[in-house]
């Protein structure tokens, strides 16, 4: 039995065939289309119509490489919690735009809760995460700013495919 998933940008539905594309792309999204079209026991022209649907029906966003922040960045990881003074739109967007010009900031998301947002971050130092507390206390209409270090991180993977049957 075919486990279905409903797609909920559009009407259709994807079968086992989709999953097994989504797996295979978000393992690889570099693969050739030929080796995707074998993998999943298709010819390569539907695999590749299947492929344009998804993409078409905004399920596939988009292909990227996976970038070693700690590398790149540096090593330590930290999550920043900021709670604004007024959670007024323009306050919002001001900050958001602020913290989104950072290059050291990877994530950033709006919470509900204590915190008005959590930032993830990667630094080289204590130094580099002063440096980077620094600009962060110069944009206007934060009123409170709380950093926790990453100590080890476990787990990391892109979404999972609820049905998958391998």
């Amino acid at each position: 039995m075919a486990a279905e998933i409903v797609n909920t940008t559009s009407t259709s539905k994807l079968d086992n065939i989709d999953i097994r594309i989504l797996r295979a792309l978000s393992r690889d999204g570099r693969m050739a289309w030929s080796d995707l079209a074998n993998e999943v026991g298709l010819s390569v022209t539907p695999t590749l119509r299947r492929v344009r649907q998804m993409e078409g029906d905004g399920l596939i966003q988009g292909y990227s490489a996976r970038l070693d922040e700690t590398r790149l960045i540096g090593e330590m990881a930290v999550f920043i919690s900021i709670t604004m003074e007024r959670q007024v739109k323009d306050a919002l967007n001001t900050f958001e735009a602020a913290a989104s010009a950072l290059p050291e900031v990877m994530g950033g998301y709006l919470m509900s809760g204590s915190q008005d947002y959590i930032l993830h971050a990667f630094v080289r130092d204590l130094s580099h995460y002063q440096d980077l507390l620094g600009k962060l206390t110069e944009i206007e209409g934060i009123a409170h700013i709380q950093s926790s270090f990453v100590l080890n991180s476990f787990l990391s993977r892109p979404a999972p495919l609820l049905g998958d049957q391998g």
